[in-house]
Formats: C-alpha cells, structure tokens, sequence
C-alpha cells in the first residue's frame, strides 16, 4: 500500500516549489511589456521582447536540461535555478536600461527552464506508476492556480502598489521556493558509462526524445492556439465593449481547469487515453469556437468553461502519455522534449497568428485557432491514439 502513496511529503514539496516558479513565471509574464513601455518608453516590438525574452531563455534552457539533468542532479538544479530566480527578481528594479531588462529576462527563463524541467521530471520519479496520469493531474494543479493567481497579482500590486512591489513579490515567492526546496529528498539517477562517454555529444536524440517528440507535436499546435487566448482576449474583450469579461473568462477557466485536473486523471489511468484525449480536442475546439462567435461579454465567460475543461485537461494528460511511451532513463528528455515544445508554440503563437489579426480580425483567427486544435487531435490519431490510446494496459 505504501508505493501507492501519492501526497508523500516530498511530493507536496515539490507541488509547493512548482507553484512559487509558476507564480514567479505567470506575475511578470503579465506585467513586462506594460513595465517596459512605462518606466523606459518603449517600442511596442520591443515590450513584447521583454515579455517573451522568458521564453526564448526557457528554451534554450530545455534544450540542454534534459540530457545534462542526470549529470547536474536533479535538486542541484532545482536549487541552483533558484537562487538565479531570486538574484533576477531584484535586478529588476534598479536596471536603468530596457536592454538589460530583457537580458535579465533571458537569464531568468533559462533558470524557468532549467527548474522547470528538473521539478517536472523529479516528481514522476514519485508518482507511483500506476497512478501517473492521476498524480501528474493533482500536481498540474501548482500550475493551475499559478495561472489564476499570478496575473490577478501582477494586475492589483502594479496598479495599486506599482511595479517595485510587484517584483519584490516575486523575489519573496523564490526566497519560498529556495527554502522549500532545500527540504527535498529527490531520488536521483547515475548515468551509465555510455552516457557519461557521449557527455559532450549533441545529437538530435541526445537533447530530445523522439517517442516524446510525437506527444509533444500535439502541444505545438495547441500552445499556439491557447497563446491568443492568453495574447489577445483582454484586446478581444475591449472590443466588444466589455472589458471586464478577460478577468471574470481567468478566474473561471483557472477554476474549471482545477476541477477538471481532479478528476481527469483517474478516469485516464483506468479507462486509457483515448477515452479523455478525443473530448478535451472537442471541448478546446468548442471554447475557441464560442470567442470567435462572441457578441456580448457574457459568451465570452461561457467560454471559459469548455476551455478549462479542454485545455486545462489537455496538459497534464499529454504529459503522462509523454511519460509513459518512455523509457525510464529518458524521462528527463521526454519531460524537455514536451515543454520545448509546448513553449515553441506558445512563443510562436503571437507573432505568427498574430500577423493575420489586421487581415482577419481576432474573430477570424481564433476560428483558425478551433482549426488547429482538430489538427492537432488529428496528429494525436495518427500517432497515438490509432495505436495504444485506448488500452489503459499498455500505456508505458
């Protein structure tokens, strides 16, 4: 009985650093561009570098996360990112340049990254196998009440309280996280004599997992499809005349997603993932449909919840199958593998689709969002679901 413990100590550990990174994440995601246009008076392109400069460190981050997690060891990384969060959270304020901001934004999502990537694949290492979809969904929850809880902060303390209070929350939410994080006991893997010997090689499969990358194809069109969401629906909203509706759509869709991630994961470990694949790709494709349609502002927080319910169950249901078509020693890998792309797209999502919005109007585009979102639950079929999807026996 004891292995199928999930709420182990370490695990709520864990939970609890997550959530100081993602609130840490989610706070200046919000907030950046709006800071560098008021304190520095800068170009639109480049407020949307200091925002996105996150993610372009992210990036490079699990690139090398992955294949070099087991070498550096998976709390040292833990730690060492950070004491990095904590140094950049209280860069930000005295930097007189917006230049320097955005470079202390790369230096601060390669420590996301890094963090990310070595707290994601430590706590599947403590989830008992058997319960891989449940455990990832409660601990997806971190997340979930980080992207609730984050922008609402960001907004209130920039608003009320200006920026420097802002980042000083910031700074306090890593200082939690660090002395948190220092009380983990995480089981660690040695590399074997061939990976050592292959250290300083880097191949293609050496940084990503290949069984992974399949999976994980399924989150660059859906990460490109959920960054207009996240880009535009304030935009869309003040469009329609009700503002107010891009809060109220958060606050329900963080509160649906929680729901959802409580329950999604049972049903997937004992039933397989065919069984809540195919309707999260129908309630996703739905949520967008109903924001493309919206007249009013009420549709618009309709939308929230066959978006919680899709998107929000989307992520960590991807996530276990990208665990579970892995081999054990690759789980670092298959874990980078999954947020590079999930980051690719939610990183391209504004600057490609975004480019359509003079031609096609925000309505337009999040109809060609629904569009990816079928495409996506296509590229699943073909490279899961048609195969292991639906046997909950032979998922890993």
């Amino acid at each position: 009985m004891e292995q199928r413990r999930l709420w182990t100590r370490d695990f709520v550990l864990a939970f609890l650093v997550n959530l100081t990174m993602s609130l840490t994440f989610y706070l200046l995601m919000t907030s950046m561009a709006g800071y560098a246009i008021e304190r520095f008076g800068a170009a639109d392109s480049v407020a949307g570098l200091a925002s996105s400069g996150f993610i372009i460190g992210a990036l490079i981050a699990r690139v090398f996360a992955g294949k070099y997690l087991d070498f550096i060891g998976r709390r040292r990384m833990i730690l060492g990112a950070l004491v990095v969060f904590v140094a950049c959270a209280a860069l930000y304020v005295p930097l007189t340049g917006v230049w320097a901001v955005i470079a202390v934004r790369v230096v601060h999502g390669i420590a996301f990254g890094a963090g990310n990537t070595a707290v994601m694949a430590a706590v599947q290492t403590i989830i008992p196998p058997a319960r891989r979809a449940e455990g990832t969904g409660y601990f997806g929850t971190s997340t979930t009440l980080a992207t609730a809880v984050g922008p609402f902060l960001a907004v209130v303390l920039a608003q009320q309280l200006g920026y420097a209070a802002m980042f000083l929350a910031c700074a306090v939410f890593s200082v939690a996280g660090l002395v948190m994080a220092l009380g983990l006991r995480l089981p660690e893997r040695t590399p074997t004599e061939e990976e050592r010997a292959d250290r300083w090689r880097l191949t293609l499969t050496s940084i990503m997992d290949l069984g992974a990358l399949r999976i994980a194809s399924v989150m660059l069109l859906t990460g490109m499809a959920y960054s207009i969401v996240l880009a535009f629906l304030a935009t869309h909203t003040a469009q329609l005349g009700a503002p107010d509706a891009a809060s109220a759509f958060f606050i329900l869709f963080a509160l649906v997603m929680l729901a959802a991630r409580l329950l999604v994961g049972r049903i997937q470990d004992r039933h397989g993932d065919d069984v809540v694949m195919y309707p999260i790709f129908a309630l996703f494709t739905l949520g967008l449909v109903l924001i493309a349609l919206a007249d009013s502002g009420w549709m618009i927080v309709v939308a929230a919840v066959p978006m919680g319910l899709g998107f929000g169950s989307l992520f960590p249901s991807a996530q276990a199958i990208a665990v579970t078509v892995t081999a054990p020693h690759r789980v670092g890998l298959a874990i980078s593998t999954f947020f590079i792309m999930l980051d690719l797209g939610t990183g391209l999502g504004p600057v490609v689709l975004g480019t359509l919005v003079p031609r096609l109007g925000l309505s337009g585009v999040y109809l060609i969002c629904a569009g990816l979102v079928v495409l996506a639950a296509g590229v699943y079929y073909l490279f899961h679901g048609r195969s292991r999807g639906g046997r909950p026996g032979t998922r890993g």
